[in-house]
């Protein structure tokens, strides 16, 4: 059996649109954009008004149902064309839209614009924004004239009848009473050209945003909330791998090392019990192993509850327990940390500190490094870590491994981690979370 499709919705590439560009290119994305809008927004308020009435009044006899989805489709090829100037003009990258994919039974794909809202959406796009584009036009064409007229004046008044020589062509002068000449009309019409100059930009960019919000509204709001139930979608499966991988290495980590040393404590005990009567010297011996097994399998214990979530980190916060694991690390470690007077987040400290337990382990373990460097700095509402060592490099974020597990526990609290390992080193490791 199939079923329609939703495409996830994409987000344009996550670097903004320059904010710095010039205020005169600017002009003429916006006024490029509001006359080449008017003449779609009219073609596509008549398609979609008679697409739509005809296929309202055929519904009857189901041929409408077809015309329906033809206007529909047309009303997504018009909004696809208007989503490709909002970037330029709103200055920000726009997500783009997520349709339904037509699938199953040839009815069932005729009618699937139908059942999609975003086509919809489109439609009443198209139909709105008829009103704004026209407001929108007039408003830019007459700034421009007048702008462009008036400075221009002095160069072609002498072309223009005189108009005291025609009782009914008065110009602006004679009808506010004042005398017309040649001098007066250029000063008058240069002045309020000058003044609509001014005015140009200010006028143009405010038609221009509120035509293209109106579009970013409809044609880019219900993607926008698809995407960010993408992310979290995301973030959430990342947590519950992140907390599987940990779940597993835990339990490989207590059987490897708590569990063998429990048995071999076990059997030592056992031992001992057997010898107390016949061998008393003997069995002191075993419990002396014993003993000092014992001590061994609880610092085991302690070490791998550190992992999970170490006392200071609860009692302190997380200055304190990155100095503790900076002295407990086998390669010096240089820790520069510059967090506010208040605690951060439980979660934002918990993945602060397994970010760089996990990587100075990684640095103990793999990358022959004589010193490492740990960071960790709150800058806005960011906390960013950073953990360079001066190894051998090579590290790479690979499935199953130690650096995809930090990727997915930072992807979880809406984090990410760059990962800069050049063969021959040195390795740098960052990563960014939210501070709440």
């Amino acid at each position: 059996m199939t079923a329609d499709t939703l495409v996830l919705p994409t987000v344009a590439s996550p670097t903004p649109i320059a904010r710095s560009r010039g205020w005169f290119r600017q002009l003429g994305v916006d006024t490029g954009y509001v006359l080449v809008s008017f003449p779609v927004a009219i073609a596509a308020f008549v398609v979609l008004v008679t697409g739509l009435s005809l296929g309202v009044g055929l519904l009857v006899v189901w041929v409408g149902v077809a015309v329906l989805a033809a206007a529909l489709l047309a009303a997504r090829a018009l909004a696809t064309l208007e989503r490709t100037w909002l970037p330029a003009v709103l200055r920000r990258p726009l997500p783009e839209p997520a349709y339904l994919r037509a699938e199953g039974r040839p009815v069932r794909r005729l009618t699937t614009p139908l059942r999609d809202p975003q086509p919809w959406l489109d439609a009443l796009h198209a139909i709105v924004r008829f009103p704004v584009a026209i407001f929108s036009f007039v408003l830019t064409v007459t700034f421009w004239s007048v702008a462009l007229g008036g400075i221009t004046y002095g160069a072609w008044d002498w072309a223009l009848p005189d108009a005291s020589r025609t009782a009914d062509n008065q110009d602006l002068l004679e009808l506010v009473g004042l005398e017309s000449t040649a001098g007066r009309r250029i000063l008058v019409y240069t002045v309020i050209g000058l003044v609509f100059a001014v005015l140009l930009p200010f006028v143009v960019r405010g038609v221009a945003v509120l035509q293209a919000s109106l579009g970013r509204v409809l044609l880019t709001s219900r993607a926008a909330t698809q995407a960010e139930l993408g992310r979290l979608t995301e973030g959430r499966n990342a947590a519950v791998a992140a907390e599987a991988v940990a779940l597993r290495r835990l339990e490989r980590d207590i059987h490897d090392g708590p569990q063998q040393q429990l048995v071999r404590l076990n059997m030592d005990l056992a031992r001992a019990q057997r010898q107390m009567e016949r061998d008393p010297g003997a069995a002191r011996a075993a419990l002396g192993e014993a003993a000092g097994l014992a001590r061994e399998t609880l610092e085991d214990l302690r070490a791998l509850s550190r992992g999970i979530a170490p006392p200071v980190l609860a009692d302190r916060g997380l200055a304190a327990a990155l100095a503790a694991i900076a002295a407990r690390s086998p390669v010096p470690v240089d820790l520069a940390v510059d967090l506010p007077a208040e605690r951060l987040a439980p979660v934002t400290e918990n993945t602060a500190y397994f970010v760089v337990s996990e990587a100075l382990a990684n640095v103990a373990k793999h990358s022959d490094a004589t010193t490492c460097r740990v960071e960790v700095r709150c800058s806005g509402d960011r906390v960013r870590v950073v953990v360079e060592d001066d190894g051998i490099g090579g590290a790479v974020v690979a499935p199953g491994h130690g650096l995809s597990g930090l990727t997915d526990r930072l992807l979880a609290v809406d984090g990410g981690l760059t990962v800069d390992s050049p063969r021959g080193g040195p390795t740098r490791l960052t990563a960014e979370l939210p501070c709440g």
